[in-house]
């Protein structure tokens, strides 16, 4: 709550009688204004400094001797974290956590560049392993939101480098992201930190299908265990986030499968052993459905309506016509559970998915028979139709089975 906040609707709350003004200014007192544009220019005006010291460093570097270029490594990284401490132990936060990111950035930096110091010729991924291994620290140590955003990338690098440049997978990258920084994020749930640590694991995911060399279908398992895990959380706003970037990849996978499925190259490109792929889909669904069932959120289980296995089917106008059925009920549901629940936000999303649904059948099926102007006629009239049911629906709810039922 903002000062400015306060400031505007305080007055008000007074008028009224919510509040007294001696109650006004304890809130006053509780919120007090937060100088983070301040705060930020000692930290963006060191890494400009930093980033200038090493440009030149940089562009020297073959030039200097092997024992200053070595006392550089140690004395930007000791100089970092020892300044980041500085600035903690004094109260600001935000400078103190932007030079211990420095630092972790610089050690990861000097990593390479003591082993090209010395031509270690790396077969492995010891040293960026190592890397990961300081940015989970370091996030439990400073309890950081920073730190873990950051962590996320540097994992996602060194999978992307062991698996891109030297054809392994490091399994340990995957379970510290999953295990050290997940279990983190569950203590202390944050929506934001969900969509990247989320979106970080399926990234971890999509380079184990690559390494694996197995059907990318194989990544749905992974990803909607991700989500499956988002049902048990009990922060339901931070939950969303956590299980937006799965939803995301389902959709447009699905959307993919509407456009191009009538190809048979394509779908076979998407059909696994069905015995231990659906069986694996199958135990995280009911993982999922067990979540929302104990935490009261049953409504969400349309979100599974996207990982139905139509590909199974032979490929052509068929399975194309049955994928745009699946996009069209899922955003059909989200539009329901948005008038339901009174979210403008879920409505909002539900409507976009809605049109970009609409839009990618017209394209498919009737481009070359129905004109534009009807085409959006009909799209017009049929989310004007579907609008007044769903605020009709809404409306007809008791207030008391509004209250009850949880957001899900």
């Amino acid at each position: 709550m903002s000062q400015r906040f306060l400031d505007t609707e305080g007055p008000g709350w007074v008028e009224r009688g919510i509040i007294s003004a001696e109650q006004l200014q304890q809130l006053r007192a509780l919120y007090p204004e937060q100088p983070r544009a301040i705060g930020l220019l000692p930290l963006l005006g060191s890494l400009l400094v930093g980033l200038s010291a090493l440009s030149v460093v940089a562009a020297n570097w073959q030039g200097l001797p092997e024992a200053l270029r070595l006392g550089l490594l140690i004395g930007a990284l000791v100089g970092a974290y020892a300044g980041g401490e500085y600035f903690l132990a004094r109260g600001h936060r935000s400078m103190g956590i932007g030079l211990i990111g420095l630092g972790l950035l610089l050690f990861g930096a000097g990593i390479v560049l003591t082993s090209q110091l010395y031509q270690l010729v790396g077969y492995d991924v010891t040293g960026l392993l190592a890397w990961v291994v300081a940015g989970v620290g370091l996030t439990y140590l400073y309890q950081s939101r920073s730190l873990l955003l950051l962590t996320v990338a540097i994992g996602a690098v060194a999978q992307g480098y062991s698996v891109g440049s030297l054809s392994t997978y490091s399994y340990a990258t995957a379970g510290l992201l999953a295990g050290g920084l997940g279990y983190y994020w569950w203590r202390r749930p944050d929506s934001l930190c969900g969509v990247v640590l989320s979106a970080g694991l399926l990234w971890q995911a999509a380079l184990l299908v690559q390494h694996l060399h197995i059907k990318i279908t194989w990544f749905f398992v992974p990803a909607m265990l991700v989500y499956a895990l988002g049902d048990w959380q009990l922060e339901r706003p931070q939950a969303r986030g956590w299980q937006a970037p799965p939803l995301v990849a389902a959709f447009l996978f699905t959307l993919g499968l509407a456009m191009f499925g009538e190809a048979g190259s394509y779908t076979n490109e998407l059909r696994p052993q069905p015995l231990g792929f659906l069986g694996a889909l199958l135990l995280v669904f009911l993982l999922s459905l067990a979540g929302k069932r104990a935490r009261g959120r049953l409504g969400s289980a349309a979100d599974w309506l996207l990982l139905l296995p139509g590909y199974y089917f032979p490929g052509g106008l068929p399975l194309a016509v049955a994928t745009l059925v699946v996009l069209y009920a899922y955003s059909g549901s989200v539009l329901y559970r948005g008038f339901r629940e009174q979210a403008p936000d879920r409505v909002n999303l539900g409507t976009v998915l809605f049109v970009l649904t609409t839009m990618v059948a017209y394209f498919k099926l009737t481009w070359g028979f129905m004109d534009k102007s009807l085409f959006f006629l009909l799209g017009g009239v049929l989310l004007l139709g579907l609008s007044w049911y769903l605020r009709r629906q809404a409306n007809s709810i008791p207030p008391a089975d509004q209250t009850s039922n949880p957001r899900s």
